[in-house]
């Protein structure tokens, strides 16, 4: 483990309890020496991390402690990395250019080896994906789900049909082959689901939906069957 992770963990099994934590005790659940701890420990107290105690006593952290800007292991910042580059596969361009801008925020604090491991990714996506329509802007109806906004669409079935809806979006759902709005439907009184690259216009609309504390979601996620229709 780099020390600079170790320094993180001893940190938050600091935090994850209210009793002193013997520098034994830390150390066995990093797998390192005793003296190691010790000067860890120190290290952080010289950093003005607020750690108290002593060597036999036990170290504690005081309350109300904030971390300095989050610090990644080698891993995390590889699942960084291939995550943004699943989210391209989406056909979704809002969170396209917020997992590009996340993965440039990551890149700024990183230190140098590992910004330059992730300038040199080793990994590759597919950039095969969902398809989605120009009609629909998936941000515009994240939103709608946030701010329960009724949203119109008009829909083209599988055998070409039309038809003019007034929806109750709940959730997006992402898959390789298709993006999907789950929603109450009005004119059903039910849930559907539509693919989002049959749909030919879509209006967020000024009237909102009753949530119901959750209940409309809650309703959704219990229906396993109508979940998997497209």
């Amino acid at each position: 483990m780099r020390r600079g992770d170790r320094l993180f963990e001893i940190i938050q099994l600091l935090r994850s309890t209210a009793k002193p934590l013997t520098a034994a005790s830390i150390a066995g659940s990093l797998e390192v020496g005793v003296r190691t701890v010790y000067r860890d420990i120190a290290a952080l107290q010289a950093r003005r991390v607020p750690i108290e105690g002593a060597p036999g006593l036990g170290y504690v952290l005081r309350r109300g402690f904030d971390l300095p800007p989050l610090m990644f292991t080698m891993e995390e910042v590889q699942a960084i990395d291939v995550g943004v580059r699943l989210v391209r596969r989406t056909g979704d361009a809002g969170l396209q250019r917020a997992a590009e801008s996340v993965l440039s925020k990551v890149a700024v604090i990183l230190p140098l080896v590992l910004r330059e491991h992730l300038a040199a990714s080793t990994f590759f996506v597919s950039d095969f994906g969902a398809n989605t329509s120009p009609a629909v802007d998936l941000s515009a109806i994240r939103d709608a789900i946030r701010t329960t906004h009724k949203v119109r669409i008009t829909y083209i079935d599988e055998q070409g049909e039309r038809s003019q809806r007034i929806i109750w979006p709940v959730a997006v759902a992402y898959y390789v082959q298709a993006t999907l709005i789950a929603a109450w439907c009005e004119l059903r009184q039910d849930y559907r689901h539509f693919r989002t690259d049959r749909i030919a216009a879509a209006t967020v609309l000024d009237e909102v939906f009753p949530t119901e504390e959750g209940q409309l979601l809650e309703g959704w996620l219990k229906r396993p069957s109508s979940r998997a229709q497209l």
